[in-house]
């Protein structure tokens, strides 16, 4: 209030305002903010994107994706390449770089899009993202060539180039046309074979566990569990053999617990993402915290039940509900109520594997 009365026409402030209310889980009020503050400065980036977060997360993808172009996150990326950038033009016969944006995760959802954008008509599509990702990333379609960013393209072999997450915003996705054929990634065989050495007896149901996040995450404390031990309730359901597919913060939480709970280590070993999917998918659930295993799982096409903080769950996973448009019948999510405590939901998740235990058909002999 201080500042709006020494400066009531400032964008920056109104922009500010508006951020501070969808913290505050003022919506209403937070819009409203963002809007004044656009039309004082259409050209202001934070209030456009705050914005475009909102749209996003209540499905308005039309002006949602228009206002995302405002972030500003890949300008290091674009001083980089002498190819102008790609607007939606004809891509016929053009050949295309698309660069990765944000994390892991993010290019596992999005990278769905090389294939249409190859229906558009490219002739060669690259596709730059974390090295991490580099081995599964050849088992997309479209893509004529994968580079991780430690690597360097020449510049001069593209007419073009666009970051990854614009591509909904070109390719018109709305909430009823998200592309979501499943799966869309898959795990090498020789892998497979590798990791089904080191895998639990069939004859259980396999579910996999990941419960923190990357702690330099800007809402990691609210997204992450305190501790491994916050899933012992899942402990007490009968027939099911627990895989760690944690690796980084909370490893070290699985020797604490290995009393209580034998579970399978295997997020220590795993050198990359290919090795995580050769896993995944030969699991028969995995119950994840919002991590970019959730969306290997539902690339992969597997069950996967994702736990969800209060409120400020990322715009992906929509203001309410169960289901995902973006994995449609495979991921299933649980949410907090406005106490933000994980107990209800850990409650949640236990009568929901009781009851898939209880309909599982019987192991062939």
């Amino acid at each position: 209030a201080a500042a709006l009365a020494l400066e009531p026409e400032c964008s920056a402030v109104w922009s500010n305002l508006g951020a501070l209310n969808l913290n505050l889980q003022r919506e209403e009020t937070a819009e409203t903010c963002l809007r004044h503050a656009m039309a004082l400065d259409p050209s202001n980036a934070k209030a456009r994107f705050n914005l475009a977060y909102l749209q996003l997360r209540h499905g308005h993808f039309e002006e949602g994706w228009t206002l995302f172009e405002a972030r500003d996150w890949y300008a290091a990326m674009a001083q980089q390449l002498a190819c102008p950038r790609w607007h939606g033009e004809d891509l016929a016969g053009r050949s295309l770089l698309v660069t990765y944006e944000a994390g892991h995760g993010d290019v596992i959802q999005f990278c769905r899009y090389i294939p249409l954008l190859k229906a558009k008509g490219a002739a060669h599509i690259t596709l730059l993202c974390h090295p991490a990702l580099k081995a599964l990333m050849c088992s997309l379609d479209g893509q004529d060539a994968v580079c991780g960013f430690d690597e360097s393209p020449d510049p001069s072999h593209f007419d073009c180039w666009m970051p990854l997450l614009s591509a909904p915003h070109h390719l018109g996705t709305r909430a009823h046309t998200v592309p979501a054929q499943l799966p869309y990634l898959s795990a090498d065989s020789a892998l497979r074979e590798r990791w089904d050495k080191q895998l639990p007896n069939i004859s259980t149901l396999r579910v996999g566990l990941v419960w923190k996040g990357n702690p330099q995450f800007e809402n990691d404390s609210d997204r992450s569990l305190p501790h491994l031990q916050t899933l012992a309730p899942l402990w007490h359901v009968p027939g099911l053999a627990f895989v760690s597919l944690q690796k980084g913060a909370g490893q070290g939480d699985v020797a604490e617990c290995q009393a209580q709970q034998a579970l399978t280590d295997l997020g220590s070993p795993m050198r990359d993402f290919a090795d995580a999917a050769a896993i995944v998918a030969q699991l028969d659930l995995v119950i994840t915290v919002d991590t970019a295993m959730a969306h290997l799982a539902g690339a992969l096409g597997k069950p996967c039940w994702l736990l969800l903080p209060w409120y400020m769950t990322d715009w992906r996973w929509g203001a309410e509900g169960t289901q995902s448009v973006w994995y449609p019948q495979v991921m299933r999510l649980f949410r907090q109520g406005p106490d933000c405590d994980w107990g209800p939901v850990i409650a949640a998740v236990v009568l929901a594997l009781t009851e898939r235990i209880t309909t599982q058909p019987a192991p062939a002999p």
